[in-house]
């Protein structure tokens, strides 16, 4: 016998227990899916709704930790002024709103 074998009669009680394992599958799978996976994707969708919703003079976060205002919206990048004249590019997907403790540029 095989170690899978072995464990599924252990767990089961050796007699049709087999439904038993897949049923208690199943309930671990929709655990993880609704505690782990769909607060996540929620929380991503929420991120991306708010990439789509910034404009020219919010103030923002890169993911490296710079602030900024933004001065320029493209198709895949932002420009954002991090100081008077100094201007950085920086792709979408690494920004991030900033609250109102942002200093003043």
């Amino acid at each position: 016998m095989n170690l899978l074998t072995v464990f599924l009669d252990g767990a089961t009680g050796g007699e049709g227990g087999g439904m038993q394992m897949i049923i208690m599958m199943v309930a671990i799978i929709a655990i993880f899916y609704f505690f782990m996976i769909r607060p996540q994707q929620k929380k991503q969708k929420a991120i991306q709704q708010a990439r789509e919703a910034m404009k020219v003079g919010d103030k923002v976060v890169t993911a490296g930790g710079i602030h900024g205002r933004i001065k320029e919206v493209g198709e895949t990048f932002f420009i954002v002024e991090i100081a008077d004249s100094v201007k950085i590019k920086v792709e979408k997907a690494s920004v991030y709103a900033a609250g109102e403790d942002v200093s003043k540029n």
